[in-house]
């Protein structure tokens, strides 16, 4: 019997290279399945629509199964996990499961490309037109590479204008997610450009921004065959195959760009398919690749060079590709190790966690920590109200112009709002009590700067109307009437708009309370009808509480325009006189304030002097008394005729009316402003602190008499942390199982080496 040989060192290294690629394919499926911060190196294909991106990467395949065409197509990344197997004449493919991803499918290409079809269409009828959530298929093939290519959607390069917004949109949703894979520091990137003049750099645009210097990038020109004929010079060519650094700057992957070739037409047994089956499709890709390098020799008039060669055709891009990732595979060996260590360990101490939570399912133990979380919230929306830096503000702070947004604006009844850049901190991303003061300021800021209405004749002549007991005008009643009127109208909606933007700003504490718990590790997670129900109430003591100070400081309105008390609005006396005064200087009689006063102070020396004073008075001064008398009498009578008697509205009655419409309109607006401050301070904000704590205790601790398995569902989250449990102790054997793989090539790399 003929002893079996033992296998040479070269089968051995082969063996090992399976192992290794395997490992990879499976360490690929558990960060895409369990969102595992690691990730196996692959081929990261990025280009725009028709550069001919699907089309390559089944090039590269040997086979097609793809949904390719005109138009956006691929709408889900797909990965591919190629594995040469010399056994396998035909494509063996698995899908993986999208609901669970351990269990793999076996499907023919058409069933594949059936699927990703309906995958595309179905993502086409959906509001995000998009998903970054990957297709993955593994596929063992005799021609296949060792491989692991993830095709991305492509990008759109739409036109501007406004009856292109949806395909905008469609744009931004395309770039976004292929920025988040290009991020990916494992990732090779496949940079595709379907251009003749190096100069354009449509896709090398958008990754360049990941990486700058296309440091792990590699260049592909696409459509060769179309290109060649459009060069009329050899210089041409030659500056096309080899760009100066100038053009082409960067240290890329491979020093210089590939150049492909994909015939077009499909595999099939339709007419309407051009092959009739993969073995054709690749025969016809090596006749297009001899053909471009034939085509490219005639126009340069000379032979290629063995080093522009190896960048001509899919064959030569597919050994540069296999080879670099190979590289990339064994010198990630040693990094992936302690990387599957540290996730053995969370994901260990994640299990505990779980167990943990499984043991304190009972009433003492979930009261207690009911409790518990009650005092950490109401520490943290104090925090947030004294004032701390922990949340960041980029995630969690407000512009003054978002706050508008998202708030409300103060708005005056003409419509315009006071340019934000004028409010201090206006451009700073506030919140918690830093963002309550700055609305504050705004307040304060636009309305003791708002000024009362414009006046019109008509409204004064409407206002006066007609007295119970005399037909008289009454032109300090009819100043009262606009005055409050005006003030009611125009100081109003200013209330409403600080209830509803201080109520923004304090229903905003929850979320980053939220956060700052996370962030300590003192949130309750699984609870989520607890936390709902903490939510809910302090939502409501919000709002309640605001709509509660907004009606008290409706009340002071209401009072301040339903009565006038003068003594609120006599501060200003030498502002009523300059006013008056003002309106007189140009005229040729006296001032209206300049009458008021002479009648005024003359009838009061009168009254004041005995009467013996007035006779000698008279004697020394022979008639000017008489004279004036008569004076300050005429001048009384015009007055009175002008204002009590007469209906006709003359300037001088105007004049009285505005002067003191504009006095009471600015007494009602101090004490609306002062008044509103205080209570939204006193009856809004201190609430928070001093009634907040005891509402909210008062609602858990009724809550626990009344149903407590309710308050925590308790059935469900059994339910929830035992899925939980089982995905776990899933990942961790499948992590073990990685490492003890990862620990027998590193072993037999070492043992190779030396």
């Amino acid at each position: 019997m003929a002893e079996e040989q033992a296998p040479s060192s070269g089968e051995e290294l082969v063996e090992g290279q399976a192992r290794l690629y395997e490992a990879y394919n499976e360490l690929h499926s558990l960060a895409q399945e369990f969102q595992t911060p690691f990730d196996a190196p692959a081929v990261l294909v990025v280009g725009h629509q028709t550069d001919g991106k699907s089309a390559l990467v089944e090039a590269l395949m040997g086979f097609q199964f793809n949904h390719v065409g005109g138009g956006t197509k691929t709408r889900r990344p797909i990965t591919l996990h190629m594995k040469y197997n010399p056994e396998c004449d035909s494509p063996l493919c698995h899908l993986l499961s999208d609901s669970e991803p351990s269990v793999a499918q076996q499907l023919s290409l058409q069933e594949i490309q059936a699927y990703i079809e309906a995958e595309n269409m179905r993502l086409e009828r959906e509001t995000c037109q998009f998903s970054a959530k990957e297709i993955i298929i593994k596929v063992e093939y005799k021609y296949c590479p060792n491989l692991s290519i993830i095709d991305t959607p492509g990008l759109v390069a739409p036109a501007p204008g406004r009856k292109n917004r949806a395909l905008q949109a469609q744009a931004r949703a395309v770039e976004s997610l292929v920025r988040a894979k290009m991020q990916h520091k494992e990732f090779i990137i496949l940079c595709l450009e379907d251009c003749n003049d190096w100069s354009n750099a449509t896709t090398r645009r958008i990754v360049m921004q990941i990486d700058p210097e296309l440091s792990r990038t590699v260049v592909v020109s696409t459509k060769l065959d179309t290109k060649i004929p459009q060069f009329a010079r050899a210089s041409d060519v030659e500056v096309f195959l080899s760009p100066p650094a100038s053009t082409l700057d960067g240290f890329m992957l491979g020093d210089s760009p590939f150049f492909t070739s994909v015939p077009s037409g499909r595999v099939g047994s339709g007419h309407e398919s051009v092959y009739r089956s993969n073995d054709e499709f690749k025969q016809a890709i090596s006749l297009r690749e001899m053909e471009d390098i034939a085509a490219l020799e005639e126009k340069l008039g000379r032979p290629l060079s063995k080093q522009e060669r190896s960048r001509i055709g899919i064959s030569s891009l597919r050994k540069f590709l296999e080879e670099l990732l190979q590289k990339r595979y064994m010198d990630s060996v040693p990094l992936i190790i302690p990387l599957l260590e540290k996730e053995h360990r969370s994901s260990t101490r994640k299990l505990n966690e779980i167990n943990q939570e499984l043991s304190t399912f009972d009433e003492v133990k979930l009261k207690e920590k009911g409790r518990a979380f009650h005092d950490l919230f109401l520490t943290k929306l104090s925090l947030l109200l004294k004032g701390t830096v922990v949340a960041p503000p980029d995630k969690f702070g407000e512009t003054l112009q978002d706050e508008r947004v998202n708030g409300g604006a103060f708005v005056g009844s003409d419509g315009l709002q006071f340019p934000h850049k004028l409010i201090p901190n206006a451009g700073m991303r506030l919140y918690g009590g830093a963002q309550y003061h700055r609305a504050m300021a705004e307040f304060r800021f636009v309305v003791g700067g708002i000024k009362c209405p414009p006046i019109t004749r008509e409204e004064i002549v409407n206002a006066c109307g007609v007295e119970d007991i005399h037909d008289g005008t009454n032109y300090s009643r009819t100043a009262c009437v606009i005055a409050v009127a005006k003030a009611r109208d125009t100081l109003e909606p200013f209330l409403h708009q600080l209830g509803s933007r201080l109520l923004h700003i304090l229903k905003r504490l929850l979320p980053i309370s939220v956060y700052l718990l996370q962030k300590d590790g003192e949130y309750l997670s699984g609870h989520e009808v607890f936390l709902r129900r903490v939510a809910c109430a302090f939502n409501n003591f919000a709002e309640s509480t605001e709509r509660s100070c907004r009606e008290k400081c409706m009340e002071d309105l209401v009072s301040t325009t339903r009565y006038v008390t003068w003594s609120l609005h006599n501060k200003n006396r030498a502002g009523l006189r300059q006013f008056l005064d003002s309106f007189g200087g140009s005229e040729q009689s006296p001032s209206l304030s300049q009458e008021l006063s002479t009648i005024s102070l003359t009838g009061d020396k009168q009254d004041a002097k005995p009467r013996s004073d007035v006779k000698l008075s008279h004697l020394a001064s022979g008639t000017d008394l008489c004279g004036g008398v008569q004076t300050t009498e005429t001048r009384l009578a015009d007055l009175l005729d002008s204002t009590l008697w007469n209906r006709k509205l003359a300037p001088s009655s105007e004049r009285i009316v505005y002067a003191l419409v504009q006095q009471i309109f600015q007494g009602i607006r101090e004490y609306f402003l002062a008044s509103a401050e205080l209570k939204f301070n006193c009856f809004l904000l201190m609430p928070v602190v001093d009634k907040l704590p005891a509402l909210l205790r008062e609602d858990l601790e009724t809550a626990f008499k009344d149903d407590l398995d309710n308050v925590f569902d308790i059935t469900n989250l059994r339910i929830s942390l035992g899925h939980q449990k089982r995905n776990t102790e899933v990942e961790l054997k499948r992590i073990q199982r990685l490492k003890e793989k990862f620990r027998q090539i590193h072993g037999q790399l070492i043992k190779h080496q030396l």
